[in-house]
């Protein structure tokens, strides 16, 4: 019986891990990447390259296959309390994580701008997105004429 409970424990940090490390980047690309790189091309055809959106897409694949394989191997050779138990650490880190994970969080944005700054064409705008200076971003951005509306107003922090 001891067990059981100690491998129920195991099972739902392993869901809770499995779904921080592949679902969260699954989340991240859907509700941030994407959005921002789609609002990015609206403001102006090549403001970011074609590579981020491919980018995005192969970190979507690769994800989405790691999270199969481990759910098939929870499917496959678990009992079905480990299922219930890995599915709950899933769900748990879910709701922890769903209203995170969205361009308006300053984390995320940062994230968003420390990964996909290789792909803009403009020095300056690369430069302030490696910094992660949202205010120089808009600056630049006013400076090209272009509109600054994919980027989130921040509180002072």
């Amino acid at each position: 019986m001891e067990v059981k409970i100690l491998l129920s424990g195991v099972m739902i940090a392993a869901g809770w891990l499995s779904y921080y490390l592949f679902g969260r980047q699954l989340l991240f690309n859907f509700q941030t990447a994407y959005p921002l790189i789609r609002q990015m091309n609206e403001t102006q055809e090549g403001l970011i390259a074609p590579g981020a959106k491919n980018y995005t897409t192969v970190s979507v694949a690769a994800m989405g296959l790691m999270s199969a394989i481990v759910c098939f191997l929870v499917l496959r050779f678990c009992p079905l309390y480990l299922k219930i138990c890995f599915a709950a650490g899933a769900v748990v880190c879910a709701v922890m994580l769903w209203n995170k994970i969205t361009p308006d969080n300053r984390n995320m944005f940062d994230s968003f701008c420390s990964a996909y700054c290789k792909f803009v064409p403009d020095d300056e705008l690369r430069l302030a997105m490696y910094n992660r200076k949202p205010s120089q971003m808009k600056l630049r951005l006013h400076d090209m004429g272009l509109s600054t509306a994919f980027i989130p107003e921040f509180k002072k922090e």
